[in-house]
């Protein structure tokens, strides 16, 4: 999820859990609004790993700041942080509840993104992703929008958090339903093309809740569309905004997809040298990485050969770039990783 989401999600949580008031036992309410949009924040404070190393940042991003086990420790250090801070005020036990509900809904809200978090961290690397959810969301941030807005209209009251969270629930439940029509839509198509063993789900896209990319893989092969589950156009994309023509226009009901095919390690003229790139050891990070690794492009002599792959998960049509592009170059007999950014070629360290 963005930052905005995250942190107005933090301001709801902290106000539905708000204790009744008692002086000098309890956080000013000001206060517990603002922390709660603060620790609804600080998960993503791994992104900074990014200015060291771009490897360091996809090993460890959604990582050990996200993790459920490790929370209970970061809710203490900065619950300690803001007794020392405020001394005047309640303890440090009164600051844990704000900084542990909302360094939890961070981790829940990217948990129903299809990025994957690694919420068991450092005991285990898995990442876990419910795919409901497309990152950013002007739906789900609508409705905590309103949310926050009513809250400080009716300070005194809790209903107006609680009753947007519950709106939030209920929204990631229906998305959840669209979903699984969505993976329906992907098994059909598996079953009409035989492809008897084939593994199928749906990733989420933008604009709507409506939009998916459907997908059936069945060992080298990955069949994908884009789907709109609504035989009606996007509300958004009725606006006459560009921006927003751009994301939805892809979509299309599922009778009218056109699948893409896939091999996963291209053409079979150059399939085996595709295949020994993908297994080297320097791209053992990519394979752990990506849902539906596939070949992107073979670019030969400018300067050197590359191979390049990509996660079909983040390939979203109407985009302007697709994140987490990797390879391997060869130059003088030796090869090296990169990541394509756009055209251009970063080292990999």
């Amino acid at each position: 999820m963005d930052n905005i989401t995250h942190a107005l999600s933090g301001i709801l949580i902290a106000r539905a859990t708000a204790p009744a008031p008692r002086p000098g036992f309890t956080i000013p309410l000001g206060r517990r609004l603002l922390l709660g949009a603060i620790a609804a924040s600080l998960p993503d404070l791994d992104y900074a790993i990014s200015w060291f190393s771009p490897l360091a940042y996809l090993l460890h991003h959604r990582g050990f700041t996200h993790s459920f086990l490790l929370l209970p420790l970061w809710s203490v250090l900065f619950a300690w942080l803001c007794a020392k801070i405020w001394r005047a005020g309640p303890g440090w036990r009164a600051y844990f509840g704000v900084f542990a509900w909302g360094i939890g809904i961070h981790i829940v809200g990217d948990w129903i993104t299809s990025y994957g978090t690694m919420f068991l961290s450092p005991l285990s690397d898995r990442r876990f992703a419910m795919s409901t959810t497309f990152v950013i969301d002007l739906w789900l941030g609508a409705i905590l929008l309103i949310g926050v807005i009513a809250s400080l209209a009716w300070r005194t009251s809790r209903a107006p958090a609680a009753a947007a969270l519950a709106g939030v629930v209920a929204y990631v439940g229906f998305q959840g339903f669209q979903q699984h029509e969505a993976i329906a839509v992907a098994r059909r198509h598996a079953q009409a093309q035989g492809m008897r063993d084939a593994k199928v789900s749906a990733i989420p896209r933008p604009v709507s809740p409506f939009n998916w990319s459907v997908v059936a893989e069945d060992g080298d092969r990955i069949d994908y569309a884009q789907v709109r589950l609504s035989t009606r156009p996007a509300l958004l994309s009725r606006l006459g905004v560009p921006f927003f023509d751009r994301l939805a226009a892809p979509y299309v009901p599922a009778s009218d997809a056109a699948w893409t095919h896939v091999e996963r390690f291209g053409p079979e003229a150059t399939s085996r040298a595709v295949r020994q790139a993908f297994e080297a050891p320097e791209l053992g990070f990519f394979r752990w990485f990506a849902a539906y690794p596939a070949l992107y492009r073979i670019d030969r002599g400018n300067p050197s050969t590359c191979i390049w792959f990509q996660d079909l998960r983040f390939v979203t049509p109407g985009r302007d770039a697709t994140p987490f592009r990797y390879g391997l170059c060869e130059d003088q007999g030796r090869w090296a990783r990169f990541q394509l950014d756009g055209e251009a070629r970063i080292p990999v360290r």
